[in-house]
């Protein structure tokens, strides 16, 4: 009896071992994996400034991304960094896109597994695109892998861009992207995949590709990842954003669609999110724009397979983190043709001093959200009619009106900072010319007084729905009221000179207006968005009509080229050192504050809202009267129907 029970004992331990040993074989076989993320550089190889909390530093710069890097490779050598793509446009090293693709080589030099395409990817319309792939290609430096996953390419051939299409299947080919990869370090297998969203397409007029519906698109790819390879994380890329309505936050739509996502790296929106958004199993993560800020999470996979966040944080890029001397080496070396290849056919240089700033002009990230006049606005309309009007662009009337939207703005000017011609062009450094020189170009329209003041309606009823939308206007003043109805919140439109003089609009006139190439297609696109509610139609001098797909021909030429939308900016400020009395030239004191360009008086007064009504307002009005018109009639047809009723009730009785 003893014996057996002592055999028991033995048994018992044998067990018990078994399971401590299979316990300890699952804890070493339990999986970690470290992210490094970023998205949203838009060519920002170098630190800016930047003002937050009310405090103002140099941060960013792929060379102190390289420093982060290189002490979070110390602590694990198998960490993936990831990047959500838009890498290019945004500072003068986009200039040198097609020819030094720099963009793309440091991201390879800082060691980037994977990245994707975003809409400014494509500013520089296809052939641009693919000369900078090849320019990659060939330069033999290390360059990241390109994944997206939702191109469809039959759809493009058959489209009317499929010539375009084709020099971009070529290119992409050469260049070898891939719907996805599958990266292995340190035992975890992950597969990345790559996704364009609706809105970034939307944000890409140029883009010759068609694509399918993103969630689909990703769903089908993680099944065909499932089925033919055993990664152990699944993580995408992707171009879409998160919104503040969660029903219409592209990438929250894809992890509730496409639940099989361990991890969401969501660029485009620029989001920065302080904590992730978690829907079931996958995490979505954002670290903001240009760099400022770098992403790093830790991740463990759990028993079932799926992964659980262990660490998340952003790590602000400031000077606490210095260059690493060979990523800042190579930087100097790709910005070296940007005077010679770039700059010299506008007669400056890079780093040559414009002008100084003694104001304060609103932050970058706050400029559009309310409805109001800006000093910077005011100063890069005035730089259009400054430079149109003292220039021979072919035109003999001047320009009188000059408007520039909130969302072309990419930058602001510091305060107590020298400005340069980097930070000019960095202000306004979006798109190219059909000439294929970057910056978007001036065009020239003409408009009567009555679509200048449908354009005002525009900027008071559409900025506060869409505030890349605001305008800031050079030659105009008007008058908002929030508290009108919908397209009726204008009352008073007038011509106003840089003196502040005033002088009634005409409705019948026409009035010359400058605005960059894309700029002026949205304004012509305003008829047909809204239906023909309201109407600007851009025309030429004689007053004939200009259809959106000819406006190209009415871009402005001085000296032979394309007159840049940055150009001016710059020339205007490089124009101070004869204007003021200081040792130095700097922004004159009337850009310090607004000048009744854009006045908005909140008065809900029954006078205030039905005073100088538009004609929508007016038949809005005639309709409301009409439906109480019809509403009163039936209640008296009702109410005579019912006594007859009861007369005829009292007879029979």
């Amino acid at each position: 009896m003893k014996i057996g029970k002592n055999v028991w004992k033995l048994l018992l331990l044998f067990l018990m071992g078994m399971v401590v040993s299979e316990s300890t074989a699952f804890a070493k076989e339990s999986k970690e994996v470290k992210v490094v993320f970023t998205h949203d550089l838009h060519s920002h190889l170098e630190p800016f400034y930047l003002e937050e909390d009310g405090k103002e530093q140099k941060v960013g710069g792929f060379a102190r991304i390289m420093t982060y890097l290189k002490e979070q490779r110390q602590e694990n050598e198998n960490l993936l960094y990831l990047d959500g793509g838009d890498f290019s446009m945004g500072t003068l090293y986009q200039t040198v896109y097609a020819s030094q693709a720099a963009e793309l080589r440091m991201l390879g030099a800082l060691g980037a597994d994977a990245t994707t395409f975003g809409n400014h990817e494509f500013d520089y319309r296809s052939k641009g695109l693919a000369d900078m792939l090849q320019a990659a290609k060939d330069s033999g430096d290390e360059i990241p892998p390109l994944v997206v996953c939702n191109i469809d390419w039959e759809a493009t051939q058959k489209s009317e861009t499929a010539e375009d299409g084709a020099i971009l299947q070529e290119a992409f080919e050469m260049y070898g992207v891939k719907p996805y990869i599958i990266v292995e370090k340190g035992g975890v297998k992950t597969a990345v995949i790559g996704v364009f969203g609706k809105d970034s397409l939307e944000c890409a007029p140029t883009c010759a590709l068609t694509f399918r519906d993103p969630v689909e698109a990703v769903k089908e790819t993680v099944e065909e990842i499932q089925k033919q390879e055993t990664a152990d994380l699944i993580v995408c890329v992707s171009h879409s954003g998160t919104w503040e309505d969660e029903k219409k936050s592209e990438d929250e739509l894809l992890a509730k669609g496409v639940p099989e996502l361990d991890l969401i790296v969501s660029g485009h929106t620029h989001s920065i999110l302080e904590e992730p958004i978690v829907h079931g199993d996958t995490v979505i993560v954002s670290t903001g724009e240009y760099g400022a800020r770098v992403g790093t999470l830790e991740m463990v996979q759990k028993e079932n397979g799926r992964w659980s966040l262990a660490d998340y944080q952003l790590t602000l890029m400031d000077e606490s983190y210095q260059e690493d001397k060979e990523a800042a080496e190579k930087i100097q070396e790709l910005g070296e043709t940007i005077d010679s290849d770039y700059l010299s056919q506008f007669g400056f240089t890079k780093d040559q001093v414009l002008a100084h700033n003694p104001w304060e002009f609103t932050k970058i990230n706050g400029l559009g959200e309310i409805l109001k006049e800006e000093p910077l606005g005011n100063l890069l309309a005035d730089s259009y009619r400054y430079v149109v009007n003292s220039s021979d662009t072919g035109d003999d009337n001047p320009a009188m009106v000059a408007v520039v939207p909130s969302g072309c703005i990419r930058d602001t000017f510091h305060k107590n900072k020298d400005i340069t011609v980097a930070d000019a062009f960095q202000v306004l450094s979006l798109g190219i010319g059909p000439d294929g020189v970057p910056g978007y170009p001036l065009v020239s329209a003409y408009f009567t007084g009555k679509e200048l003041k449908t354009m005002a309606e525009v900027d008071a009823s559409i900025s506060p729905i869409m505030s890349t939308a605001q305008l800031y206007v050079s030659g105009l003043s008007y008058t908002i009221n929030p508290s009108r109805m919908i397209l009726n919140k204008v009352t008073d439109v007038e011509f106003q000179d840089m003196d502040g003089t005033v002088q009634e609009l005409e409705d019948d006139k026409l009035y010359r207006l400058v605005a960059d190439l894309y700029s002026g297609q949205m304004l012509g696109a305003v008829t047909e968005q809204s239906y023909g509610i309201l109407s600007i139609v851009p025309k030429d001098a004689q007053g004939n009509e200009i259809p959106i797909d000819q406006l190209e021909e009415h871009i402005i030429y001085a000296d032979g080229r394309e007159l840049k939308a940055w150009e001016c900016v710059a020339r205007y400020l490089d124009s101070f050192e004869e204007k003021t009395e200081a040792a130095e030239p700097e922004i004159p004191e009337y850009y310090s504050t607004t000048h009744n360009r854009k006045v908005v008086e909140a008065d809900s007064s029954l006078g205030a809202v039905l005073r100088n009504p538009n004609r929508i307002a007016v038949a809005v009005f005639s309709i409301g009267a009409g439906l109480v018109i019809i509403l009163a009639l039936a209640i008296v047809m009702i109410v005579r129907w019912r006594k007859k009723k009861k007369r005829r009730m009292g007879n029979v009785r």
